[in-house]
């Protein structure tokens, strides 16, 4: 399990992330919903160890992310930034074959290259594998970036706004595609969402942030309640069970 302690972040005088403590059970897909600039992102990356905090501890499985080597922390978490951008000019594959680089060094055998070529198939980008990630959607890219996060192969798998750029054909896919990832292959989701339906839809477990802190969190039917919505967002949302889903409206 992912255990966060006491966990601080700030900018100067800002508090992004404030004293927060919780724990992110192991197995399922636990999604982190708030406003823009409650502590979400924040939050994340330093479970990723892509920001250190400035108080509290982290431990995935009781290893501190703080102290653990890279090369072990790769093999057992893999964490999608919400801006991803690349200095070099890649194709598809290349990119997704970066996902193996714990595993291989560099040096990829031929059961790095069936992983590879699993990931671009799970994430249908086979038309695609050999163009160069600026010849590509951002939608595109998103998914060639995704499947690079998963042909890390850990048990853990952390993403930072995974539907970003994505249409509502190819965001409901992946989050199919992430649910059989939990569901089949044991792994552990954490992601940070803006679609609360794709949350209540897909999720186990919904974590509610607001102004850096944790304001609640529990299970979809909790979650997805009028009374928690209108606390996380400051706005009164309808909530109507759909086919035995709690389903917000808010786009009136």
């Amino acid at each position: 399990m992912i255990t966060i302690s006491n966990t601080t972040k700030r900018y100067g005088k800002t508090v992004v992330v404030d004293d927060v403590s919780l724990t992110i059970p192991r197995g399922g897909i636990t999604a982190i919903i708030g406003a823009n600039g409650a502590g979400k992102s924040t939050l994340l990356s330093i479970v990723g160890r892509l920001l250190q905090a400035d108080g509290g501890t982290v431990t995935v499985d009781g290893l501190d992310v703080s102290k653990t080597r890279s090369e072990d922390l790769a093999k057992r978490l893999a964490v999608l930034r919400q801006e991803n951008h690349m200095t070099v000019r890649l194709r598809v594959r290349e990119l997704v074959a970066f996902g193996r680089f714990p595993h291989s060094g560099g040096r990829l055998k031929a059961a790095d290259h069936a992983a590879i070529e699993e990931a671009i198939e799970f994430f249908e980008l086979g038309e695609l594998a050999d163009r160069h990630l600026d010849q590509l959607s951002g939608g595109q890219r998103q998914r060639a970036y995704v499947a690079m996060v998963l042909c890390q192969d850990t048990d853990y798998v952390l993403l930072d706004e995974p539907l970003a750029n994505l249409d509502m054909r190819h965001s409901t896919l992946m989050m199919r595609r992430l649910r059989d990832l939990a569901k089949t292959f044991g792994k552990t989701v954490v992601l940070v969402i803006h679609d609360i339906n794709y949350a209540a839809c897909h999720s186990d477990h919904i974590i509610a942030m607001k102004k850096g802190a944790i304001v609640a969190q529990g299970d979809v039917r909790e979650m997805i309640s009028p009374a928690v919505l209108r606390d996380v967002f400051d706005l009164d949302i309808e909530v109507h069970d759909i086919d035995g889903q709690p389903i917000g409206v808010y786009y009136a």
